[in-house]
């Protein structure tokens, strides 16, 4: 059908599964257009030079804890999310390609592939890195390893639990919080 809004990311990626995720969830993933979600993050940050390093290309937020602005902008070629940790925005771009959700971080591109697990309270999202590229060029999924993600819900709230660490660097960065999605 021409001219008609493209299925959102999740929806494609999950089918059948999509329906069954928590409330907050599938809201915060089933919205077209333009959207501002406020909540609460913690954010801890490796301290030596290479995680210092890593960090920044990939433009990750710094260590803290306070308020969250996540703005999430739908089009026909996917989403743009920008994520304000303190002031200081952490942008990307999300797209789905091969059956991937693809992720372009600073000066990192990864594909993701979805999977829906069961929680104690519920069914969470998690995120697998299936491959990565830095400007282009692929890099061992094994360095990877360290990188998990999952989104669930806890008291009625979208939840969020984001790492990544890699060998011989240790932490880049740990955010964990919540978001407003009603």
């Amino acid at each position: 059908m021409t001219g008609s809004a493209p299925q959102p990311l999740y929806r494609q990626l999950l089918a059948a599964q999509f329906d069954g995720l928590p409330t907050s969830v599938r809201t915060l993933h089933d919205r077209a257009g333009q959207h501002r979600y406020h909540g609460k993050v913690e954010v801890e940050r490796g301290s030596g030079l290479l995680s210092r390093l890593c960090s920044w290309s990939a433009r990750l937020p710094s260590a803290g804890r306070g308020t969250l602005h996540v703005d999430i902008h739908t089009d026909p070629h996917g989403e743009r999310w920008a994520r304000h940790f303190a002031g200081r925005a952490m942008r990307s771009r999300l797209w789905v390609r091969d059956g991937h959700l693809c992720e372009r971080l600073g000066l990192l591109t990864f594909a993701f592939r979805l999977t829906v697990e069961p929680l104690a309270a519920g069914r969470a999202v998690i995120w697998h890195v299936a491959r990565v590229r830095a400007l282009g060029v692929p890099l061992p999924r094994g360095w990877f390893t360290g990188v998990s993600a999952r989104e669930y819900e806890r008291e009625g709230r979208y939840r969020f639990d984001v790492a990544a660490r890699l060998p011989g660097v240790g932490l880049l960065v740990h955010y964990r919080g919540w978001l407003d999605v009603g």
